[in-house]
Order: C-alpha cells, then structure tokens, then sequence
C-alpha cells in the first residue's frame, strides 16, 4: 500500500495554531516580518503553475494537495490547508468527488479541528460498495483515528479490526494503542515493539511508543524513542511532544536548546514551548508572548473555540489564570479526549483549588470507566494529595 499514515496520531493531532490574519506593518524595513521555515522544490512548483492553467487536472491536483498537507504536518503551516482546499476547488463541494478528493477533503476538515465533518466525510466514503481497498484502508484508518481522538474506542477498535485484511502493520499499531488506552498498556508497549524487532523503530511507531512509554512513567525509553521519531520528518508536532517531555522534567534549557534548533522554531506549537521555556528559565519572554497572544486571538476570531487546547496551555503556564486555564480546558476536553488533554484538564483542575474539584472527579470517573493508565496523572494526584 502507499504511503499510509502513521497511525495514529502522527497526522491527526492538531495543527499548531492557525497565523494571524490580521495586518502587520513593521516599524522600520529592516525589521522582519517572517521568516518562512521551508522552500518548495521545483517540481512543486512546476506542479502548481501546470495547475493554474488547467484546475481540471485530478491527478494533479490530488498530488498538489497531498503535498500541501505533507507540509502542514511537518512544518505545522497552517496556510497549506488553504493551498490544499485550493488545490480541489473544482471537486471541493462536490458529494460524488472521487475518493481520493475526499480523503483529502476530509483531512483538511481533519485538521481545522471540524471532526464531525471528517467523521461524516469518511463513513460516508466506506459506505460505498464499490470503494477500492486502497482508499477504502485509508479511510478506515483516519477514521479509527478522529473516534481514538474522541476517546470512541470500541467505534476505532471496530475500524481497525476491518483494516487487518488490507494494510496488517498500521491495523497491529492501531489495535495495540488502543489497547493502551483500555487498561492493557504494558502489554500494548511490548506488542508495538515486535512490529519491526531487530532494527530501529520507522519514525511513526518511534513516536507512538514514546508517548506510551511517556504515559508508563518510563524516563529513560521514552526521551530515547522521541528522538528517534525526530530523524523521519522532524515534524513540529513531534519536537513539541520531546519539549513538553524535558519542560514536565524540568530540564527547560534543554527544551529551549531543542525548540531553537528547529527549522520550524517560529511555528505556533514550538513558540508556545519556547515562552514557557523562557519563563521557566527565569528569561525575558515578553516578545514572544505577546506574538502567541495575537496568534491565539487571532485564530480564536476566526475558529472560536476551535485552539481551546493551545489556549489553556497559554493561560496555566504563560498568563497564571486557572480558572479561565479550567473553562478552556473542559471545552477542549469536550472536543477531543486524548492522554495530553486530560492532562492538561487535570493540571488546569488542581490550579483552579476548590473550583476545580467536579471537573477532578469526573476526570477520574472517565479514566476508571475505560481503564486509562497515565503516571503523569497518578504523579499529579499524589502531589495534590500530600
């Protein structure tokens, strides 16, 4: 099969926050504006001049828009949404696009946070009898992801049980992380580790064992697997996810090290992890916090609601607001249930003392129900229990 994703998290999580949109004029011209982290090659733009004399060309748009997407994962860009979008203008609306357009479709939906759009996109295309196995594996897989967002575990478990017969390494990944998140963690961990044995971790299943053994408490494997995921794309999300690991350990020297290193270092996902290093550190932050702070408004005017996950992060660790850190944490939580939220749930939970007490027993509740082993949050209990 071609280029399957990484299950199942590695394309799905959300983008970082979306740019401003609002305009910018700088105070002198040397000052700069933005620097931009990524060139596309030639052929890329051969593509795009080949597509705006003729739109109607679907094997050219499709890979116009597959590429624009590759880049919004790795370089977290939010614009290449819009050049995907554009990309199948003439097909965008269109109920009886062809499959390939509407897994397309259905990622962009993905990752402007519109999850029951993609849902509803996506059952729709597996609803079709005549569906070819390749989109039909796709579909299913992106689908199994958007319900394992959601903390709809039997609905991913179902899809992933139909994916075995077409794509057998992401149907094993995707089975063996949610049993992760139903109770069975260290048995999930082992059985990820014999999908490739012998032979460094593909970046993909690198990164899932990471955040799994992140969830395991384990601190010697789970700094070792992220930086092993860094050598595929090194994509923003995950250099995020190995800056919050040495940000919750408190080596936010080595988190800041790590951020500045990036070619992505001015992506919305990593400049929150720098303001939050910063601070840490004692530093001066006060420029990049008050350009996260215009980049959360700015995408919260045009999403509302939809960044609520980045927001509260702003509010617990850069602004010191619990109780609006609470009110944007359960309104992320309501959208998408996966380990980092409800850590940051919690985290937002105890700040807020006595106004956070229900939304600590509900979480807790949720986590009995379906089994959820995370010693981030056993470690967080603790601490409020002494």
């Amino acid at each position: 099969m071609k280029r399957l994703p990484a299950p199942l998290l590695a394309f799905l999580l959300a983008l970082p926050l979306a740019v401003s949109a609002e305009p910018f004029t700088p105070k002198d011209d040397a000052e700069t504006v933005q620097r931009l982290p990524y060139r596309v090659d030639a052929a890329e733009r051969q593509r795009r001049v080949a597509l705006a004399r003729d739109p109607a060309q679907l094997p050219l748009a499709v890979a116009t828009a597959r590429a624009a997407l590759d880049r919004a994962r790795v370089h977290g860009d939010p614009r290449e949404l819009g050049a995907a979008q554009a990309a199948l203008a003439p097909w965008w609306a269109r109920r009886d696009a062809p499959a390939d357009v509407r897994l397309l479709r259905a990622r962009v939906l993905q990752v402007r946070h519109d999850f029951e759009g993609a849902l509803a996109e996506l059952h729709d295309l597996l609803a079709a009898p005549d569906l070819a196995p390749e989109p039909r594996a796709q579909a299913l897989l992106d689908a199994a992801a958007l319900h394992q967002l959601r903390a709809e575990l039997s609905e991913a478990r179902a899809l992933c049980e139909q994916l075995r017969p077409l794509a057998a390494l992401p149907a094993a990944a995707c089975l063996a992380e949610l049993a992760s998140l139903s109770g069975d963690p260290r048995n999930a961990a082992q059985a990820l580790a014999q999908l490739n044995p012998g032979r460094l971790p593909s970046p993909w299943l690198a990164l899932m064992r990471a955040e799994l053994a992140e969830r395991l408490g384990d601190t010697a494997t789970a700094p070792m697997l992220y930086r092993q995921a860094l050598a595929g794309d090194d994509a923003v999300y995950t250099r995020a996810g190995l800056a919050d690991w040495c940000l919750a350990q408190g080596k936010a020297a080595e988190a800041l090290t790590l951020i500045e290193r990036s070619p992505d270092a001015e992506a919305d996902a990593l400049l929150l992890r720098r303001v939050i290093a910063l601070r840490q550190l004692g530093r001066d932050a006060a420029a990049p916090t008050a350009l996260l702070r215009e980049r959360l408004a700015a995408a919260d005017r045009r999403e509302p609601g939809k960044h609520a996950r980045e927001q509260a992060r702003f509010a617990l660790d850069v602004t010191g607001q619990p109780r609006e850190a609470l009110r944007l944490a359960r309104l992320n939580w309501a959208m998408q249930r996966e380990p980092a939220d409800a850590l940051l749930l919690l985290r937002a939970a105890l700040a807020a003392g006595r106004d956070g007490d229900a939304t600590r027993q509900e979480l807790a509740r949720f986590l009995r129900e379906r089994g959820w082993q995370d010693a981030r949050l056993a470690a967080l209990d603790r601490s409020f229990a002494s």
